[in-house]
């Protein structure tokens, strides 16, 4: 059986900053792009060699802004790529240029080794060996061919049952022992590559989340090896075992009994099945079963740009955002808030419904109910904490203003869409700071503050969509009559709708932007 690694997944915070990371600095080729095949709005990236062969992957799932993970027993801990002996010393300048904290070389099993942290704080190695050639050279402008990373080189799990993680490991995957140390048991594939298996006796459990390895997953010649192996993990009683086509590749998942997460993928069709190789990683693809939600997909997913495309550069705010840019934008901005249990990506695609051509910034809320993001603390579904209101409506008038001169907003042309508690803030904003924005839209929305205050509002527009079966809905008319004392200039609809929003808000909407040339 053909033995290696086929590709490493991890689990990264920021698009930008990985491939700064992995094709800026490390020089690797992206390869791939797509959606997520369990959620299409996840952005998955693949970096490799030229031609994106096995063994040379690393990928990485893009949690943009999620929680970060904790490294412990029962997941891998660090990945090793492969370059030659003779480059150490290229890249400890390199790491120099770019204010990388590097330390080493240090010898590990007979080979030096280089160890740095990439922006989440994975600990990449990078490890000077002969023994793993490139199956498909790749080298950059500033990274000659002799220097580049040739491969993976392997990767390290940590696990409380080291005899039977080796065990499993030499099994099923092809892997045998070639060396060891107190805590360490080296394993190495046909391939040339290797997986040290790491006792971590007493040390913490893993936790899932950015900054982590997801899983190892090891190469198969084709798909009737991969059910020859499933096969044999059922009567090794290995526990649960899924299997998925993934379009470029078949593959099967498993936990050693360690508890990390094994993959076992064959090394056909590849990438070439859907972009040719001169241009791999150009194109951004959706699994077909998210087919009918193609739009939404391309919305959500966070942008990024490869080292010297233009790019607009995150600015450090207080608040989580995301910023989407049309391919063709017009000089119109949705400044977007979402509702309880939503996020910054929850209204990116009404809005983008409403104007295609919209640049749009989708903010999330910094408060949290079990969980999941809020703009406020609430004592229950109609009494919310006044203090905390008014304070993260301070909060956010402070980001709207870095915002403004961070990005270039224009606030008084901007138009604010929230929904249900994102509403609820806006409307305590435009009362607290009157004048900060003026053209607003709040849908399923509600009174607040106890002692709402009513400024001057004139000159603002104000659009009120209100569902006629919502639950809520019966809290809009004090709403609505508060606003109407600012001296706003409001429009109050209500809908065949309840509590959830869609295309009847979007129709709404795109009718008052016209009638207010807005």
């Amino acid at each position: 059986m053909t033995s290696g690694i086929h590709h490493i997944t991890l689990i990264a915070r920021k698009v930008q900053a990985n491939v700064d990371f992995y094709v800026g600095f490390l020089g690797l080729r992206l390869v791939k792009r797509t959606g997520g095949y369990e959620d299409a709005t996840q952005l998955h990236l693949f970096y490799g060699d030229a031609e994106g062969s096995p063994g040379s992957l690393v990928t990485f799932l893009m949690w943009e802004d999620g929680a970060p993970g904790r490294v412990g027993h029962g997941q891998p801990s660090e990945i090793a790529f492969a370059i030659a002996p003779e480059s150490i010393g290229f890249w400890l300048t390199r790491a120099l240029q770019y204010n990388i904290k590097i330390s080493g070389p240090a010898q590990e099993f007979g080979e030096p080794v280089l160890r740095l942290k990439d922006p989440d704080g994975v600990i990449v190695k990078l490890v000077g060996t002969n023994a793993l050639s490139a199956a498909a050279p790749w080298s950059t402008r500033d990274i000659p061919q002799a220097d580049a990373i040739r491969r993976l080189r392997g990767a390290t799990i940590l696990t409380e049952q080291p005899a039977n993680s080796a065990r499993f490991l030499a099994e099923h995957f092809g892997y045998s022992e070639t060396g060891a140390t107190d805590t360490i048991r080296r394993f190495t594939s046909q391939s040339g590559d290797i997986i040290d298996v790491r006792d971590a006796t007493g040390f913490w459990t893993s936790a899932p989340g950015t900054g982590t390895i997801d899983h190892i997953a090891f190469r198969a010649p084709d798909k009737e090896t991969v059910l020859k192996v499933r096969d044999d993990l059922k009567r090794d009683d290995a526990g649960v075992i899924n299997a998925h086509d993934r379009k470029y590749f078949y593959s099967l998942y498993v936990r050693e009994p360690g508890g990390s997460l094994y993959e076992f993928a064959t090394d056909k069709p590849g990438f070439t099945v859907d972009e040719p190789k001169e241009t791999l990683g150009t194109e951004l693809f959706i699994p077909a079963h998210f087919a009918d939600r193609t739009a939404e997909t391309l919305v959500s997913l966070p942008q990024f740009a490869l080292p010297g495309e233009p790019r607009l550069a995150e600015r450090d705010l207080p608040f989580v955002h995301r910023f989407y840019h049309p391919e063709t934008p017009d000089d119109r901005t949705f400044v977007l808030l979402h509702g309880s249990g939503g996020n910054e990506t929850q209204l990116l695609h009404l809005a983008h419904q409403v104007d295609h051509d919209a640049t749009l910034l989708g903010v999330r809320g910094r408060s949290t109910e079990e969980g999941s993001p809020r703009w406020f603390r609430r004592y229950s579904s109609t009494t919310f904490d006044q203090r905390d209101a008014r304070s993260e409506a301070d909060a956010f008038a402070a980001f709207l203003e870095g915002a403004r001169d961070g990005y270039g907003i224009d606030l008084s042309k901007a138009v604010f869409i929230g929904y249900s508690n994102g509403a609820n803030l806006l409307g305590a904003l435009m009362t607290l700071h009157p004048g900060l924005i003026r053209q607003v839209v709040l849908m399923r929305s509600m009174v607040v503050l106890d002692d709402m205050p009513t400024p001057d509002l004139a000159g603002t527009n104000i659009l009120l969509l209100t569902g006629k079966s919502d639950g809520y809905g019966q809290f809009a008319p004090r709403l609505k009559t508060e606003l109407e004392k600012t001296g706003a200039r409001l429009t109050a609809i209500d809908l065949d709708m309840g509590h959830e929003i869609g295309a009847p808000d979007i129709a709404a909407i795109q009718q008052w932007l016209t009638e207010n040339s807005v």
